[in-house]
């Protein structure tokens, strides 16, 4: 195959930009290196079967030329941030809902056999009842959520009016090595960083919001199966562990496993705004069609991440792009 990976610099697109060079395929991988970091695809540069291209989604004459060059398509780029929306919704829109309608057009265009969109458990909003199925209401309360029911809503319309393969694929809270820990980076891997450093993990409100955590490596086997899979999948499909942890539990666990019980504890700020108060996925869907389940525990993930963490996080990894 002949694969492109947008937002391929990012910790989720460059383990499957590294997946499917292992496995042999073409890999074009474009990023704007907004949230993405070159440090992640290094091994990857000199690969003759990779090529990297600096770019945005929102470029649609650039997006052409590398659009008609593959056969696949797994659209991660985005604007991923729900703090990020909040100050900048214009950003989220045009990246979320413009880049996608892009792709969309220039993959009917080009006839594309195959596109994998990257959705996000947080359409849903807090849970209404749990866990959360695909058909669960779309109640999110922020823009980055909305922008994400738009983005779903193109791809369905483009699988009902031009017949194009895609597939919609919900993942929910997914961490793992080259996850950033900094900024706009994610719970785990933010909390981590503080506590090897010495410092106390930051929680938002009380903590008892929870959160379905799932380990990138399944992550990876979700789109591995999509990719062999040949029938069309007309409804997203849900992609998370079925058990939910709170933030306060999780830091404490976060704690525990960097063997600094005792000497650190969580400390609390304000509430921040749109915050989703329980995320806990359904992924019978991905079970019964794909074959699909999570083999990674919480705590195997959490020690695999921080070990992983620990041993192989370098000055190159940490430096912005």
């Amino acid at each position: 195959m002949k694969i492109l990976v947008t937002g391929g610099a990012g910790f989720i697109g460059s383990a499957l930009c590294q997946n499917y060079i292992r496995a042999g395929h073409d890999v074009f991988c474009l990023d704007n290196l907004m949230n993405g970091n070159l440090g992640n695809l290094r091994p990857l540069l000199v690969n003759r079967h990779f090529k990297f291209i600096v770019g945005d989604i929102r470029e649609y004459d650039f997006l052409e030329r590398t659009v008609s060059q593959v056969d696949t398509i797994i659209h991660l780029a985005a604007q991923i941030h729900v703090d990020r929306s909040i100050t900048e919704p214009r950003l989220t829109y045009d990246i979320n809902v413009g880049g996608t309608l892009s792709l969309l057009e220039l993959a009917r265009r080009y006839d594309v056999e195959k596109f994998i969109h990257t959705s996000s458990s947080e359409v849903y909003g807090s849970a209404q009842y749990a866990p959360i199925d695909e058909k669960h209401p779309l109640a999110a309360p922020h823009v980055y959520g909305a922008s994400k029911i738009a983005a779903d809503r193109l791809c369905h319309a483009y699988i009902n009016t031009y017949g194009l393969n895609i597939y919609i694929v919900r993942p929910f809270n997914t961490f793992g090595p080259r996850q950033k820990d900094t900024g706009y980076g994610g719970a785990i891997s933010i909390f981590v960083k503080r506590v090897l450093e010495g410092r106390p993990p930051i929680i938002y409100g009380d903590g008892r919001q929870t959160r379905d955590y799932m380990f990138v490596n399944d992550l990876i086997r979700a789109y591995d199966k999509l990719l062999a899979f040949t029938k069309p999948i007309p409804e997203p499909l849900n992609f998370g562990t079925g058990s939910d942890v709170s933030i306060l539990d999780l830091a404490h666990q976060i704690i525990s496993l960097c063997g600094k019980e005792g000497e650190l504890k969580p400390a609390h700020v304000e509430l921040r705004p749109g915050e989703v108060r329980r995320l806990i996925a359904d992924f019978s869907k991905a079970r019964e069609i794909l074959g699909w389940q999570p083999e990674y525990s919480l705590k195997r993930g959490l020690t695999e991440f921080i070990d992983w963490y620990k041993s192989y996080r370098s000055e190159e990894w940490e430096k912005p792009t």
